[in-house]
């Protein structure tokens, strides 16, 4: 359904929506369709989160009933511009802290889009106040929040949808379909995923006092209490391994995930990786400018690469994945697919941009305007999940198996060893000085969850 048809709709008091034949979803009378708005929550309202709640808001009129973050700036502003957007013009109500947003108000939806290192809290708790969730990847900063997380999803019945859009974006399921399931690649049996952009924050600029419109402690949360510095907030934490788990975990997680959802691959059985910060040693920042990790699937392996100096092999493909197979080779990234086989003719796609239909992808501040249509299709799969209660594209299990992927290659990095993965078990085989960091430690008074407590 067209987004102005979905308005035109609710102006009418009802969504053409089908409640589910069997049980009942957020909103609904059994058998019935749903006569109220879904409604939304959104923790941490940044960047993205402001922009794939405003996809939400294009894909269906639901009602943002509420926002939540420690920067009181950023969530103001986010407030002004979600009720410009959303169809009753209400401002949502604004929470420093999520705990007390959960309390006082009703979710169906709730988001999760903060810095990764509150993922796995902010999420279990949206869980347990009976939301499904719509969650950032990396799912966690840490292989056993990743596995509370999904133990938490199964044991309270939740719908969750992780971010990685790849596997909505159009161009790429054409791909998948049109050349890899078709078998036009033969046999594959290496993917090569890599990021080139220069993305690793540089600079060195002193510590300071945070703003007052910032809770700083409240913002770090359980991650180690560093002193505030103009290079992490905003946007910028991801240089810093406290917050996040790098490039990699921001940037090979997708394509990782991508390789993973075209081939059907489920874990790996051998992790590799190494690297380090070679180049810009000035900088603040401490997660490598420079790695290598290979993700050993049995009959295929995945190999990332990042530098965030120097150029790109391919200036079309500074972020994609290549898939080598014995009858061709297929080259994919956000902005464009080529399949260039053994015999025969280039097929070329270029992303699909929907402009004329949603206007204000036009105008909308720092949109990432190639994957606003991944992003719809992405939430409009979700929210169909969250009506029929099946698993979504990217169910949290499958965010879970991308995100720990990258987790462990940063483990092998700083372990200096290669890590054989027991995946019934979620376990490194054989190593327990590697299993003692499959969980970091928690800053008091936040405990780390555990699939066993949550």
């Amino acid at each position: 359904m067209k987004r102005r048809e979905f308005l035109t709709s609710a102006a009418a008091g009802l969504l053409l929506t089908t409640a589910p034949a069997v049980g009942t979803a957020p909103g609904y009378a059994v058998g019935m369709t749903r006569r109220k708005p879904r409604r939304l929550g959104l923790i941490g309202s940044g960047w993205y989160g402001k922009s794939v709640l405003l996809r939400f808001l294009q894909v269906e009129p639901c009602e943002v009933v509420a926002l939540a973050d420690a920067d009181a700036k950023m969530l103001a502003e986010a407030a002004e511009i979600v009720a410009g957007r959303q169809p009753s013009g209400k401002k949502p109500a604004t929470y420093g802290d999520f705990h007390k947003m959960l309390a006082d108000h009703e979710f169906d939806v709730v988001l999760v889009s903060t810095p990764d290192h509150w993922h796995a809290l902010a999420a279990i708790a949206a869980m347990k106040a009976g939301a499904d969730v719509f969650c950032e990847k990396p799912i966690s900063t840490d292989v056993v929040e990743g596995a509370a997380m999904l133990a938490a999803a199964r044991k309270y019945g939740r719908v969750v949808q992780i971010n990685l859009e790849r596997r909505s974006t159009p161009h790429l399921i054409d791909a998948r379909d049109r050349i890899v399931r078709e078998g036009k690649l033969g046999k594959i049996g290496l993917v090569e995923v890599y990021c080139y952009y220069h993305m690793r924050t540089s600079g060195n600029p002193p510590d300071e006092n945070p703003p007052d419109y910032l809770n700083w402690d409240f913002w770090t949360g359980p991650a180690p209490l560093r002193p505030y510095n103009p290079l992490i907030h905003p946007r910028r934490w991801r240089s810093f391994k406290e917050y996040g788990n790098g490039i990699i975990g921001d940037m090979c997680v997708h394509m990782l995930d991508m390789a993973r959802w075209m081939l059907d691959l489920g874990w790996p059985r051998r992790i590799t990786s190494s690297g380090g910060i070679y180049v810009d040693k000035e900088s603040k920042a401490n997660v490598p400018d420079t790695q290598l990790a290979s993700f050993d699937f049995g009959d295929v392996t995945v190999v990332w690469q990042h530098r965030t100096w120097g150029s790109s092999p391919d200036p079309d493909y500074p972020w994609g994945a290549t898939l080598y197979g014995d009858k061709g080779t297929l080259k994919a990234s956000v902005m464009r697919y080529d399949f260039i086989p053994q015999r025969g003719d280039v097929v070329h796609q270029d992303v699909v941009y929907e402009l004329d239909e949603y206007p204000e992808d036009k105008t909308e501040k720092d949109l990432e305007r190639h994957v606003a249509p991944a992003l719809r299709r992405h939430v409009r799969n979700f929210l169909d999940c969250v009506d029929s209660r099946e698993q979504p594209v990217a169910d949290i299990e499958e965010g879970f198996i991308s995100s720990s992927a990258c987790i462990l290659a940063n483990l092998s990095l700083e372990l200096g060893r290669s890590l054989t993965w027991d995946a019934e078990n979620l376990r490194v085989a054989g190593d327990e000085e590697a299993n003692r960091h499959l969980a970091r430690s928690y800053r008091e008074p936040w405990r780390h969850p555990t699939p066993e407590a949550v």
